[in-house]
């Protein structure tokens, strides 16, 4: 790391740039946006069709926030049971990964955990979160997972503002320092990382003195910082999550499932309900951002991959024969679906692992993998029109 001095103040730890990291080495990076259920079943349907392409095995490392890091959750545990044939395909993918994943959006989880968390003594709301994932992940810690692919779900410090990581490498803040091989449970970590604020964070954390190595930066990297933590969500920082691959990965696949704030021509007055309007700015200008800049790097040659989101639209990707090709009126009823862990109808989660399914198979087969076959709808009878 460098140092850089601003004033005459203290000097501040930065990030090296771009320029002064050294080239990707891994292959594939996988990126995981969050958006609830909506995000958890989205990204379901395009890991279907990553699975028939074969790709699954070429992902070197995924990384998640939010609702993506549920969906991640599900396949890092979930992995050593995945049964591969000689094509890369894992044979019986719906049953391990998507059946958990739809079962999982028929619960009330976020509601619950509100209730009942500002309503029980002592026990905090993302406290009961966590305990709502422990029924999806059981006694996973972050030590069960693969070491290949390496899966990082990202969560935000609200106490340094930089990026908390999780993997069964290490975890922590670069500036704050590191915990090496740590056996903290998968249901907190995507609790972590699903932390949506203001409703859902913060979530806590606390370590034993010396557990996490010196970080880069001293201002941070001592107690109560490395003691005490403090999480939001990971969107909160990186909504994409792209910071964990883009600078390690030689190809990265960025599957969005971010919602759209709509116009409002009356927005409240009441700070609580303007807070959230403000955050959703917040949320879509990083969003928005973040994602011109990965797309020009394709459009330029720094890095080969695609981008795919909720709300984009098959024609404007040229491929001459998708597989479906929704009408605007569709895509704004899936992408419009509440940012929220609630229950989803049958049908409704039919359509959205469709509608990722799709997308990403016209992502690829536009911009990656131009002679792979064309998919099949998993749910020809939800079909989208």
């Amino acid at each position: 790391m460098t140092a850089a001095s601003e004033g005459a103040g203290t000097p501040h730890i930065r990030r090296p740039p771009v320029s002064e990291v050294a080239g990707p080495e891994l292959d594939v990076g996988l990126c995981l946006s969050g958006g609830g259920f909506r995000a958890m079943l989205f990204h379901g349907g395009a890991l279907l069709r990553l699975n028939e392409a074969g790709y699954l095995p070429r992902l070197a490392r995924v990384s998640s926030v939010s609702g993506g890091s549920i969906t991640a959750g599900v396949l890092a545990q979930n992995w050593a049971r995945l049964e591969f044939d000689r094509a890369g395909v894992a044979t019986n993918f719906s049953d391990t990964v998507v059946t958990p994943l739809r079962g999982f959006a028929k619960k009330r989880v976020d509601v619950r955990a509100v209730v009942l968390g500002a309503l029980t003594p002592g026990v905090t709301i993302n406290r009961m979160l966590e305990g709502s994932y422990r029924a999806l992940f059981g006694r996973t810690t972050l030590r069960d997972l693969p070491d290949e692919p390496e899966f990082v779900f990202d969560a935000t410090s609200l106490q340094s503002g930089d990026l908390w990581r999780f993997s069964k490498r290490a975890e922590g803040d670069w500036r704050v320092g590191v915990r090496s091989a740590p056996d903290t449970p998968l249901a907190a970590v995507v609790a972590a990382s699903s932390a949506f604020p203001p409703m859902l964070s913060p979530a806590r954390l606390s370590y034993p003195p010396g557990a996490l190595t010196r970080g880069a930066d001293p201002d941070v990297d001592g107690r109560p910082y490395t003691t005490r933590v403090v999480l939001a969500d990971g969107g909160v920082y990186d909504n994409l999550g792209l910071e964990a691959v883009w600078t390690t990965c030689k190809q990265v696949l960025i599957s969005d499932a971010g919602g759209h704030m709509g116009n409002d021509s009356r927005p409240a007055v009441l700070w609580p309900l303007q807070v959230l309007r403000v955050l959703g700015v917040i949320d879509n200008q990083v969003r928005d951002l973040r994602k011109r800049q990965a797309v020009l790097s394709f459009i330029e040659g720094k890095r080969t991959g695609t981008y795919w989101g909720v709300r984009s639209h098959v024609r404007d990707f040229g491929l001459p024969k998708p597989i479906a090709e929704p009408s605007d009126t569709t895509v704004r009823a899936l992408a419009g679906v509440k940012t929220r862990l609630a229950p989803l109808s049958p049908l409704v989660q039919e359509r959205l692992i469709n509608w990722g399914y799709v997308i990403c198979d016209t992502a690829l087969r536009t911009h990656v993998a131009p002679d792979a076959e064309p998919g099949r709808l998993p749910y020809p009878d939800a079909r989208l029109d």
